[in-house]
């Protein structure tokens, strides 16, 4: 088990209900907010009309910045810290899912940065100065509302980098407000939870008992909860254990102890989104069995953890180890597709023209030699092609 340090500063407010806490969570951070959301679904639920009355009651001025993308675009990132500058934002209040949260730590953070923003993404830092965010979650999926970290997106260039940018302050979690979420991405962020962890447990440390047991814990919670939510989506249970999975499952929490994979499947994602700007849950299904499969038919020595996965998340049994590491990677693909999710990538009208490219950039600087298993240009395209 290996030495670790963490520290998570987010406040979390979850449960049916909490959208009580705003007023009294952005209060001390000042009167002018600057309100971030999506595509403009919290206005079909309602969210939007029940947030615009609690910040003029209590006397907030807002500013608004939405149509944040899926894959948040640098240019809603331009356009808020813009708003930011130009009105004396004070405190930004992000509604909505990990795409939203995630432009709004960068335009928190590209406020006080100096220099092209898009330089702010593509450089490596840690969490930057930044003003105070608080979000309200209605999509259980990337995390977002409990790490420091953000992804972002320059479709002119084909690259989707993920960053440090800052912490939200505060995080109000209420799973009523996944009910309406449909089913297409209530699965595909699940997919994208489960990634999360896999990304963590698939590592060589052998020994860090607890990390181990928070990931199999909740690989079988998701298991469990999205088959219930699919069937009834407004099954409270079910919607806050997806909730509550998502804020650990990118914490970092899960990787106590534990060397790092590298998170491989996440960086070819990446580039898939880059390129086609699907949904990055979808993205991670499709790939996921397909580098299982590749990984421990290239270094068999890693089929121990795949036998631990086997085991204590999908309750297998058997002697023969190389089979129950295979019947596990087929069920998870098998899962995914149950889910409702499309599992190759000519579903969704993807080519491998692009993959050599795509490749060359996930595994820039030999970035992925120290992964679970290293990976070269040569394995990605391999795997990319697996998925067709």
């Amino acid at each position: 088990m290996q030495n670790y340090s963490h520290t998570i500063p987010t406040k979390i407010y979850f449960g049916k209900g909490q959208i009580s806490r705003l007023a009294e969570a952005l209060r001390p951070f000042g009167a002018k907010v600057l309100l971030t959301y999506g595509g403009g679904s919290i206005k079909k639920t309602g969210l939007y009309d029940t947030v615009m009355d609690i910040l003029s009651d209590e006397g907030f001025t807002v500013f608004e910045c939405g149509g944040i993308e899926p894959n948040p675009r640098i240019e809603s990132v331009e356009r808020g810290v813009k708003l930011c500058r130009e009105n004396g934002i004070e405190v930004i209040l992000a509604v909505g899912g990990g795409s939203t949260i995630d432009c709004s730590k960068a335009i928190a953070a590209g406020v006080y940065y100096e220099g092209d923003l898009w330089e702010m993404a593509s450089t490596r830092h840690g969490v930057l100065k930044a003003l105070p965010l608080v979000d309200i979650l209605t999509l259980s999926a990337t995390g977002s509302e409990y790490d420091g970290g953000g992804v972002i997106s320059n479709m002119k260039i084909n690259q989707k980098l993920g960053n440090s940018y800052t912490f939200p302050a505060v995080s109000i979690c209420d799973p009523t407000y996944t009910f309406t979420v449909s089913k297409y991405q209530t699965a595909a962020g699940t997919a994208d939870i489960m990634s999360h962890i896999f990304e963590e447990y698939f590592s060589r440390t052998p020994d860090s008992d607890l990390a181990d047991g928070i990931c199999e814990t909740v690989l079988k919670s998701a298991i469990k909860n999205l088959p219930i939510a699919l069937a009834e989506p407004d099954n409270y249970s079910a919607r806050a254990n997806l909730m509550s999975i998502s804020s650990i499952a990118c914490s970092g929490i899960p990787s106590y102890g534990k060397q790092s994979s590298g998170w491989p499947c996440h960086a070819m994602e990446h580039e898939l989104s880059a390129f086609y700007d699907i949904t990055h849950g979808v993205g991670l299904a499709i790939l996921t069995p397909r580098w299982m499969r590749h990984i421990l038919k290239k270094d068999p020595s890693c089929e121990w953890r795949f036998v631990r996965f086997a085991e204590n998340v999908w309750g297998m049994e058997g002697e023969d180890e190389h089979a129950l590491a295979n019947a596990a990677i087929d069920r998870l693909e098998e899962f995914f597709r149950e889910s409702g999710i499309p599992m190759t990538l000519s579903e969704l009208g993807i080519g491998e023209e692009h993959f050599a490219e795509m490749a060359s950039h996930a595994n820039r600087g030999g970035y992925l030699k120290n992964s679970f298993v290293a990976l070269t240009d040569e394995d990605i395209v391999e795997i990319y092609r697996a998925c067709l």
